[in-house]
């Protein structure tokens, strides 16, 4: 069977259009390719020369701005800032001085980011919350002399100096205090925190400049001897609960202390003015 020559013709010629078609579309293809990495490249050049400008450098503290603070006072926060004035907005970063900041101060979080327009830096802080005052003293004497420190513990026991806070305008002073080095007590801070806050008893200070006998006071019952802190913390505190009601039995004005050191068996010191103090068993 022979093959039409008109048919062969009309082949040849068709798959020729389609070869310079598709050259065609490649050269098209390559040209908007590099158009469209020159534009991206033109655009990054812009954006990295629109921002070392002087108007995208960060000048001073002003151009920090400050979210998220209740007690802690701009100026601190930004004082604390690892940044050394004038630099460039993307030559900073941000996880960086979100570590220093929780490192150096009393934010137990910080979240730091850059923004393009207006050019500056936004720091969000989430500050740690005081829950008592704490009075250092001499590690050495154990005792408190004037113009020993005083400063102020999370929940955790990281102290932090009252001076960072703005006391007056924001800040209530918490009404737990706590005497003592605070090297004494930083490991052990959190569980007899935690403790506390279970506890019904209302106590207003614990002494620990003697860590052989932590020394506590309670609003309702007085002065009372923990002796050392021990696993038996919690027994001590659930023994003090007990003893709650004994001002209906006792003149409280009559109690030295109250030695729960042996949580099982509760002494009562009374103060006698004619024999000096008389131990007391309570049942």
């Amino acid at each position: 069977m022979t093959a039409d020559p008109s048919f062969n013709s009309i082949s040849a010629r068709d798959l020729s259009h389609r070869r310079r078609h598709l050259r065609r579309q490649r050269g098209w293809k390559r040209l908007r390719g590099s158009l469209r990495l020159l534009a991206v490249s033109a655009l990054a050049g812009s954006v990295v020369w629109g921002v070392t400008r002087p108007d995208w450098t960060i000048d001073d503290a002003d151009r920090v701005r400050i979210e998220g603070n209740q007690w802690l006072s701009e100026e601190v926060i930004r004082t604390a800032l690892p940044i050394d004035y004038p630099e460039p907005l993307l030559h900073l970063d941000p996880q960086h001085i979100a570590d220093v900041l929780e490192a150096s101060t009393p934010i137990a979080e910080a979240q730091v980011r850059r923004e393009l327009i207006p050019p500056r830096l936004v720091v969000r802080v989430r500050e740690r919350r005081p829950v008592a005052v704490a009075y250092l003293v001499e590690p050495n004497t154990g005792t408190a002399r004037p113009g020993d420190r005083v400063g102020l513990l999370d929940a955790d026991g990281f102290w932090m100096p009252i001076e960072n806070y703005d006391i007056l305008n924001r800040l209530t002073l918490p009404s737990l205090r706590v005497w003592g080095s605070s090297d004494r007590y930083r490991n052990d801070w959190a569980t007899v925190y935690r403790a506390l806050e279970q506890s019904p008893v209302d106590i207003s200070e614990i002494d620990w400049r003697d860590p052989t006998n932590i020394i506590v006071t309670t609003r309702e019952l007085g002065t009372v001897h923990f002796g050392p802190f021990d696993d038996r913390f919690g027994d001590r505190l659930e023994a003090l609960d007990r003893l709650r009601n004994l001002p209906e039995t006792v003149d409280i004005s009559q109690i030295a202390y109250i030695d729960l050191r042996n949580p099982d068996k509760p002494l009562l010191q009374l103060m006698r003015s004619n024999r000096g103090q008389e131990s007391l068993e309570l049942p």
